[in-house]
């Protein structure tokens, strides 16, 4: 195959994209000086096959935490972090994706922002719920056990040790 692209680039012509999409997933440990709660979160970053390229990334919060812990579901929305917040985050794994698989994560992402009504719940649909449905887009393994429907991290190091074929390591 490389030989064929090569020939294919000396002679002129284009060869097929060699294009990935990376998927991240990344947690963020929280803090009260902050006034963030700890979250979890996911980073696209690459290029589409028609030569796109893709820089985004998605969690899922409640618009108001206050009303969220309190009185059960919340109104919902997606919200997307800052370069300098996600260097400031725990990257637990990566994985590669097609642009059809990507264009169904992106799907998902959609579906749970325009969902009817109040979606966001602490115990059955915070940002944590939301980022294992993507991660089953992709093959991981990724339940949600009650002793983790707060703990991102913890949650991410358990969906580590849950799918060893990611080569990924826990985060202290």
């Amino acid at each position: 195959m490389a030989a064929m692209l090569l020939a294919l680039a000396t002679l002129g012509i284009a060869a097929p994209a060699q294009a990935d999409v990376q998927v991240s997933f990344h947690s963020f440990n929280g803090s009260v000086l902050w006034g963030r709660y700890p979250h979890t979160f996911v980073v696209f970053e690459g290029t589409l096959d028609d030569g796109t390229r893709v820089s985004e990334n998605y969690g899922f919060s409640a618009r108001n935490s206050a009303e969220a812990i309190t009185s059960g579901p919340a109104e919902h929305m997606i919200i997307t972090e800052t370069d300098q917040t996600i260097a400031n985050t725990n990257r637990h794994f990566t994985v590669t994706v097609s642009d059809q698989r990507y264009r169904r994560m992106i799907a998902t992402v959609l579906a749970w922002r325009d969902y009817p009504g109040d979606y966001y719940d602490l115990d059955e649909n915070n940002c944590i719920h939301f980022v294992a449905a993507l991660a089953r887009l992709v093959g991981v393994d990724a339940d949600v056990p009650e002793e983790y429907l707060r703990r991102p991290k913890a949650w991410l190091n358990y969906v580590t040790r849950k799918n060893p074929q990611l080569g990924a390591r826990e985060i202290e």
